[in-house]
């Protein structure tokens, strides 16, 4: 009973300073975000002020989201210095252990919680995230379905290139679409285009999987492999089936969409044909960081409870340096990894650089943990 007790006690206090990290933390991030670019939200001020805090607030509520993930190791290591050095302060490490409970059980409350949390990290990225992709990539100054802009040979999977001078976002129709129509050639990886689709305007039929075209024609070219001289053939066409949706156009135009897609997404993505091959060392690491991040994230953890737990408060301040520094180490290795991991370097695959840090810092971390004193 006095170990149940104990263990709600730490974990009270473990949730607590995460509350107080996410507070600060994506408050901090929110503020400043909000301070530098008011002046952009403030351009859709006819629309009223209800109309511009509603913006703000579902622009702010989904990035949320995307902040979490990108610093869900971060908050929870500081949570367990606020906690910890709060616990230290009031001697109550000292206690713990006098009354026979090794420090290694004290914090298992710590790291039980902290599996969890990084458990909701992979399911905000997988669920929540791709399901906000509208809300994600617009700007600023953008109201929510009110979005035109231009798509220049955005590709589907099979490798046909879609373009329009205007998409209309809020009705989901391409104006004047320009469509080349390609296949894949016999035992090679080149594509040979087999015709161009012109219409006035084309919408996407979510049940026939494919865009329906109004007054549309097409081009027909004949193979340009066999000899003579290719034939051209006009064809009215009223439907085209493909699977770039609405929902994809606008990550398509984002240079760093991938990173907002679904495992199942990216896989999709990297088996189909219209992927190029420069894209697919992104996309395999991206599949691989989906693993090792939420790993990366408990591993800093671990390499930084040992150092925290301390039973002298005059080693705090020490110990607290001591774990931020391991912890900036991991994340800074981190970055540099996925920055070499989409570069041609000593010729090793996307996934080596994925799984450096977890190879590197985990030995760290179970050092760290044996040499505990307890």
């Amino acid at each position: 009973m006095r170990m149940k007790i104990l263990d709600r006690y730490v974990l009270k206090q473990f949730l607590i300073g995460y509350v107080i990290a996410f507070s600060v933390l994506i408050g901090m991030i929110v503020a400043m975000d909000l301070f530098i670019n008011l002046d952009e939200f403030a351009e859709n001020a006819e629309a009223g002020a209800g109309a511009m805090l509603a913006n703000i607030a579902s622009f702010y509520g989904a990035r949320i989201l995307l902040w979490f993930r990108d610093m869900a190791g971060v908050i929870t290591v500081i949570a367990a210095v606020f906690s910890l050095a709060r616990m230290t302060k009031n001697n109550e490490l000292i206690a713990v252990m006098a009354s026979g409970v090794s420090l290694k059980r004290f914090i298992a409350p710590i790291i039980g919680m902290a599996v969890m949390l990084m458990s909701l990290q992979v399911v905000v990225q997988e669920l929540a995230i791709p399901n906000l992709t509208g809300q994600l990539i617009r700007s600023h100054d953008e109201l929510p379905g009110t979005k035109h802009y231009n798509l220049w040979f955005a590709s589907d999977s099979n490798g046909n290139l879609f373009n329009t001078s205007r998409y209309d976002e809020k009705t989901q129709t391409i104006e004047h679409p320009f469509i080349i129509v390609r296949k894949r050639m016999e035992r090679s990886d080149q594509m040979v285009v087999i015709g161009r689709i012109k219409a006035r305007k084309a919408v996407y039929d979510q049940q026939r999987s494919g865009w329906v075209l109004t007054d549309g024609e097409m081009l027909l070219i004949s193979d340009t492999s066999t000899a003579g001289t290719p034939a051209r053939q006009v064809l009215p066409v009223a439907f085209f089936a493909s699977d770039l949706t609405p929902q994809q156009i606008p990550m398509r135009r984002q240079e760093g969409y991938k990173s907002l897609l679904s495992s199942a997404q990216l896989m999709h993505l990297a088996n189909s044909q219209g992927t190029r091959q420069s894209d697919l060392a992104e996309l395999y690491l991206q599949k691989h960081t989906r693993i090792t991040d939420p790993i990366l994230n408990l591993v800093m953890l671990l390499v930084a409870l040992p150092v925290l737990v301390c039973r002298d408060p005059r080693d705090m301040k020490t110990a607290i340096l001591i774990s931020f520094v391991t912890s900036t180490s991991c994340f800074v290795l981190t970055f540099i990894c996925k920055l070499f991991a989409t570069e041609l370097f000593f010729n090793l695959r996307p996934e080596f650089w994925a799984w450096a840090p977890i190879f590197i810092f985990v030995p760290i971390a179970f050092i760290q943990m044996d040499s505990m004193k307890t």
